[in-house]
């Protein structure tokens, strides 16, 4: 292609069907690549996109709606080595469009790492509350026989681990990150498998949960994810980073009553099929979670 050719591509604004040129020229000046992430719907993935970039140079600001499942990437040069590193991801990333960046689109990602000191010291508390009823629900888990207990724990464990992560790659290069996310990612596998064999050995020989301490102790979880909801309140419509806290909040308090309903139903009922059920389901939340983790490449 001639160079009045190239000239000609660089100013004008690059659509769907010339993303994939763009992509490999590697252009100069500031851009913004617009992927489509189909399987983009939980705050934990948006969080292992981070990841995936985190170690890419030339990143200067990502923007996710996990609505929407698309993701904005503000960088330098070409998009190709955005999309090599999205790919191994099993998100079935694409690219929609290239094109320039606006001023708006630049003073937004510089106001967004601006905010990132306070928002790091509201993950700081996230992890904490997260560590803690991660311990107190796996003891009293155990003690009370409910596997719905111990899986909640695990998803606990799971968003501690997370936020520990998202602090830890603020003064780490990505490889000792990803090396990171690959220990959380393993021991959340085998926690999650283990909740699931537990699952399954207490189907066949029977388990008597105690749905009192069940309810108990699911709403001191509660209360524990309701505390995070309204410390990150002032966030959530802040960066994307913060409002995927929010939702994944907002999740924890979901599984937090689907645990005191299955407490109530083993009561009323007096069968551990609930507690067995809500086991499962919370176990298959959080060892998908740790094979995505896995999934990362450096």
């Amino acid at each position: 292609m001639s160079n009045a050719g190239n000239d000609q591509r660089n100013r004008d604004t690059p659509g769907t069907d010339e993303a994939s040129s763009l992509e490999t020229s590697g252009p100069s000046g500031e851009w913004v690549s617009v992927y489509s992430v189909p399987k983009m719907d939980c705050p934990s993935e948006e969080r292992m996109i981070r990841m995936a970039l985190g170690g890419l140079e030339g990143i200067q600001g990502l923007s996710f709606d996990l609505s929407g499942r698309t993701l904005e990437v503000l960088h330098d040069g070409g998009a190709e080595p955005i999309t090599g590193k999205l790919t191994p991801l099993g998100l079935g990333a694409s690219l929609r469009e290239t094109r320039p960046a606006d001023p708006e689109t630049v003073r937004a990602a510089a106001s967004s790492r601006a905010g990132e000191a306070e928002e790091s010291g509201t993950l700081w508390i996230l992890l904490a509350i997260n560590g803690l009823m991660f311990v107190v629900e796996m003891t009293m888990g155990l003690i009370a026989q409910s596997t719905g207990l111990i899986a909640d724990s695990l998803d606990m464990f799971a968003d501690a681990a997370v936020y520990g992560l998202a602090l830890y790659a603020v003064g780490h290069g990505v490889k000792m990150q990803l090396r990171a996310a690959r220990v959380a990612g393993v021991l959340q596998l085998i926690l999650a498998l283990g909740v699931l064999v537990e699952v399954g050995r207490r189907f066949v020989f029977g388990s008597e949960p105690e749905s009192v301490m069940m309810m108990a102790i699911a709403t001191l979880a509660l209360i524990a994810n309701t505390a995070c909801l309204l410390l990150i309140f002032k966030h959530r419509e802040g960066g994307a980073h913060m409002k995927a806290s929010w939702i994944f909040s907002a999740n924890d308090v979901v599984i937090n009553l689907g645990v005191i309903l299955a407490g109530a139903l083993v009561a009323w009922t007096g069968s551990n099929y609930p507690d067995l059920v809500i086991g499962t389901v919370v176990g298959i939340i959080v060892l998908t979670g740790a094979r995505r983790i896995l999934a990362l490449k450096e």
